[in-house]
């Protein structure tokens, strides 16, 4: 492993800790009784705290020293002195161990009294303070000039997702995203809680992938030798409950779906479901308004939310389009009653790319998706979707053609997917029948048959509505977020590129290219100053570790960076 001047110089300080018989990771408990929030808000002069935290940063003048520490709740200033540090003789602790063995990014542990600088800072003066844990790794803190400009901010999304520890500590707002989405998860547990439902647990694990279309993870299991999948939903096992006699439950579920990925999209996700008895969609429309208005005060303290160029009102009520009526209103074109070889010809003629393995259902959810969708900017409930588009949901009751059911549009984005769900056994089955159909034709994200659920419906399952709700994309509209992995501790992420050990010469060539990011070869060669051999050897290198690449252009020839 190759370290920076700056990974060997702390690792030589933690053998000089080590030398002065200072532990740098203590494995004993650390009574911290005060953390940084608490102390300003309920501020005692000369009060005695022992607080703990990482070393952020510090102003050393002599025998006294300015430094803040942070710790989960923020940062507060403490202040160190070597005569209250060193009351003896020996001043090691603050000459040696504070000075010249602590760096930035360490965690300390600091006992102290409370007392205001002259500029009315709350401040700790430090009596003791404990090595807990030294970094071996410099922090990527931002920097400013003279003239107040940020430089070496760490802000690279790729880099930030990688090393979301990181991006933690250096970058306080991330960490209040994350924070208000426990809010939210919280706020909707205590909204069904109150109602009576059921929060419960359903296999991630499963032998068929139900309740949705898409794509599937698969995996094997060794001792049964059996293939099973991770959940694309938790639908079908929820609804086995309310055949079981519960009369409302819910699930926060992580789903898992082997498909694309993008700004809304990651192939783990959390989705939270819930199944009532006794109710249909349009009480699932009415308690969901409800809910997300309470969510987002909850969050922000107002249903008013700000997403980029938009203010989203959350409060109820919220407008209901069929969804065949908001294609004609977005494209001019009446799709209702259309057989599937008419609807392939008014997506062509939209412009929507399609082929011969989709369906009705899939080609009426392109035109929508490609052409409406993103008008849809403040919460709006799309309803009554084809037969075809909806194999778990419900007829509905007055036109047989279409059925029970809803998405909740916000900010040009599914939020929420909602049904009267099918309680008809013999219509269940002939609907997963048509899905097989589909599967035959090639489309991958067909549904499955599940028997053991048809079994299930056949005992009985009382009329009942349920929903999804994309906790992801909720979350990301209540933190004004653009990005999934922006509400993702740990989103899904290419495999991160090996570090590459170079020769020196190696090193020269690169640093050569790096100003331009490309040189004549001839040039290039000239600058460098190695021996043929040499050359041709660390050229070599470049190119399989695909650093460098040699564009021939007629008789020329010139090197460049690979990005």
């Amino acid at each position: 492993m190759q370290l920076s001047e700056q990974e060997v110089i702390r690792r030589e300080k933690l053998t000089k800790l080590r030398e002065l018989g200072i532990n740098p990771y203590p494995a004993a408990l650390y009574p911290v009784d005060a953390k940084s929030k608490g102390i300003k808000s309920n501020y005692e002069e000369g009060k005695k705290v022992i607080i703990s935290g990482r070393l952020m940063s510090r102003r050393i003048q002599g025998k006294a020293s300015f430094a803040e520490l942070q710790d989960s709740e923020g940062r507060i200033q403490v202040y160190f002195n070597r005569d209250e540090i060193c009351t003896g003789d020996d001043k090691t602790m603050y000459n040696d161990v504070y000075k010249k063995l602590l760096d930035i990014g360490d965690i300390i542990g600091v006992e102290g009294e409370l007392f205001t600088t002259q500029v009315g800072e709350i401040t700790v003066m430090v009596k003791t303070f404990t090595m807990l844990s030294k970094a071996l790794r410099p922090l990527p803190l931002p920097k400013k000039d003279a003239d107040g400009h940020v430089f070496d901010e760490f802000n690279d999304p790729e880099l930030r997702y990688r090393q979301r520890y990181v991006d933690l500590i250096v970058n306080p707002s991330v960490k209040e995203t994350f924070v208000k989405r426990t809010k939210i998860t919280n706020s909707i547990r205590e909204f069904y809680n109150n109602q009576g439902y059921l929060e419960v647990e359903t296999p991630i694990l499963q032998p068929i992938p139900g309740g949705a279309a898409a794509r599937p993870f698969l995996t094997h299991h060794n001792a049964l030798n059996i293939p099973l999948y991770l959940r694309i939903a938790n639908e079908l096992y929820l609804k086995r409950l309310i055949v079981g006699g519960f009369d409302g439950v819910y699930e926060f579920s992580k789903d898992f779906r082997n498909e694309g990925m993008d700004r809304t999209h990651n192939p783990e996700f959390t989705v939270m479901e819930l199944y009532v008895a006794y109710k249909d969609y349009n009480w699932m429309m009415d308690t969901t308004e409800q809910l997300l208005e309470k969510v987002a005060i909850d969050a922000n303290g107002t249903s008013k939310v700000t997403v980029g160029e938009h203010e989203i009102e959350f409060k109820a009520p919220y407008a209901r389009v069929p969804i065949l009526e908001a294609i004609k209103i977005h494209t001019g074109i009446d799709v209702a009653g259309m057989d599937e070889v008419e609807l392939r010809e008014a997506a062509k003629g939209l412009g929507i790319e399609v082929d011969d393995t989709m369906g009705v259902g899939k080609l009426i959810d392109e035109i929508f998706g490609e052409k409406c969708e993103h008008f849809y900017i403040q919460p709006t409930f799309i309803i009554d979707y084809p037969k075809e588009m909806s194999p778990l949901t419900k007829e509905h009751r007055t036109n047989p053609a279409l059925t029970e059911r809803f998405e909740l549009m916000v900010n040009g984005k599914e939020l929420a997917n909602a049904y009267s769900e099918l309680n008809d056994p013999i219509d269940q089955r002939e609907r997963f029948e048509d899905q097989l159909k589909l599967s035959e034709k090639g489309d991958d994200e067909a549904m499955f048959i599940d028997q053991d659920f048809l079994r299930a419906l056949e005992y009985g399952m009382p009329p009942t509505s349920g929903i999804g709700i994309g906790i992801d994309r909720l979350v990301m509209l209540l933190t004004n977020n653009s990005s999934i992995q922006e509400v993702l501790f740990f989103p899904q992420m290419r495999p991160e590129k090996k570090q590459v050990e170079l020769s020196e010469e190696e090193k020269a060539i690169l640093d050569l290219l790096k100003p331009e990011g490309q040189m004549d070869l001839v040039v290039l060669k000239g600058a460098a100053g190695l021996s043929g051999k040499k050359w041709d050897k660390s050229m070599k290198a470049l190119s399989k570790h695909d650093l460098i690449k040699v564009v021939v252009e007629g008789d020329s020839k010139t090197v460049q960076l690979k990005s």
